[in-house]
C-alpha cells in the first residue's frame, strides 16, 4: 500500500490533512484456498466461543440441573431464576446498588480517557523528537512492563498514603493514568504509522504542535488508542476490592457482586449470572471497536 498526503490551511485558520492511498490489487486466490481459510477460521472461532456459550448455559440452569452428574454442556430447561435472584439480592444491599454502578462507570470512563490522553501526549514527543535521555526513558518504560501489580502494590500504597489520597477516587485513577502499557503501545504505533513527511508538511504550513497532534497524530494512531481503550476498560470495569478504598460508598460493582456470592455453593447459579453481567460491557465495547481497528490498520500509514 502506498499513500501520499496534502496539508493545507482553510480560510478560517483550520488545518486539514488529506491522505490519499493507492491500494494494490488483491492477489487472486483459488476457490479451494478460500474454502480452506474459511474452514480454518470457523474451527478456531468455534473453539474460542465455547467458553462463552458454556458460561451463558450455566447462568440459565436451575440448581437441580446445575449440580447434575454428569454435567450437561447445554442447558435443558433454561430459566431466568438466577438473574432474578441476582437483582433481588442487589436491591437488598444496604448501600444502593446504583452507587456501586456509578463508582465503576466513573472509574472506567475517566480512567480510560485519562490513560489514553496522557499516554498519547507523552508518546508523541518520545517518538518524534530527540531530547536528552529520551532513549533512557524508553528503556525505563519497557522495563516497567516486567513488573506485576503485586510487585508495585506496596510502593503504590506508600505513595498514595503520602499524598493523602487513600480512600478517594484518585487512588484508583492515578495508577490507571500512569500505566506504562499505554505509553509503550502508543509510542510503538507512532513510530510505525506517523511518517515524518506528514509533520514536516504541517510545519511548513505553520501548524502548531497541538494542531499536529489533534489533526494528524491522533487520527493516524486510531487503532492504537482503540486497542488501548479495550484493555483499559477490561481492567477497570473488572476491578474488585482495592487496598486503597475502605469506604463502602466508594467500592466498585465487582466487589459488591463478589460479596453476594461469598455465601458458598448455594449461590453458584447467581455467580454464573454475575460473570455474564460483568462480561457485557467489555464484550460490547470490543465488538463495536474491532471493526474500526481492523479497518484503520488496513488503511493507515504510508511509505516513501
Amino acid at each position: 500500500m502506498h499513500a501520499f498526503c496534502k496539508v493545507f490551511e482553510l480560510p478560517d485558520g483550520r488545518v486539514e490533512v488529506i491522505v490519499k492511498r493507492l491500494m494494490k490489487k488483491r492477489l487472486s486466490r483459488s476457490v479451494g484456498g478460500d474454502i480452506g481459510i474459511f474452514i480454518f477460521l470457523l474451527l478456531f472461532s468455534t473453539i474460542m466461543v465455547i467458553p462463552l456459550v458454556y458460561a451463558v448455559s450455566m447462568s440459565l440452569k436451575l440448581p437441580s440441573e446445575l449440580w447434575r452428574f454428569p454435567p450437561t454442556f447445554i442447558v435443558r430447561n433454561p430459566s431466568l431464576k438466577n438473574y432474578r435472584d441476582l437483582f433481588r439480592l442487589m436491591t437488598d444491599s444496604w448501600v444502593p446498588m446504583s452507587r456501586y454502578i456509578f463508582n465503576t462507570l466513573f472509574i472506567t470512563v475517566v480512567g480510560t480517557f485519562g490513560h489514553i490522553m496522557i499516554a498519547s501526549l507523552a508518546a508523541y514527543p518520545l517518538s518524534k523528537y530527540e531530547f536528552p535521555f529520551s532513549n533512557f526513558f524508553f528503556v525505563v518504560i519497557r522495563s516497567s512492563l516486567m513488573f506485576t501489580p503485586a510487585v508495585t502494590a506496596i510502593p503504590n500504597y506508600l505513595i498514595m498514603s503520602k499524598l493523602g489520597l487513600i480512600d478517594t477516587y484518585w487512588a484508583l485513577l492515578l495508577p490507571a493514568f500512569g500505566s506504562s502499557l499505554g505509553l509503550f503501545l502508543m509510542k510503538q504505533f507512532m513510530d510505525q504509522m506517523i511518517h515524518p513527511a506528514l509533520l514536516e508538511s504541517a510545519d511548513i504550513d505553520g501548524a502548531t504542535e497541538f494542531v499536529k497532534f489533534r489533526k494528524i497524530v491522533m487520527p493516524m494512531v486510531k487503532p492504537a488508542w482503540l486497542t488501548l481503550m479495550i484493555f483499559s476498560v477490561q481492567g477497570l470495569w473488572g476491578m474488585g476490592s482495592s487496598p486503597f478504598i475502605y469506604s463502602e460508598e466508594l467500592k466498585t460493582l465487582p466487589y459488591a457482586l463478589g460479596q453476594i456470592v461469598s455465601s458458598g455453593i448455594a449461590r453458584a447459579g447467581v455467580g454464573s449470572a454475575i460473570s455474564i453481567f460483568l462480561l457485557v460491557v467489555p464484550l460490547t465495547i470490543f465488538i463495536i471497536s474491532q471493526s474500526n481497528i481492523i479497518e484503520t490498520m488496513a488503511t493507515s500509514g504510508m511509505k516513501d
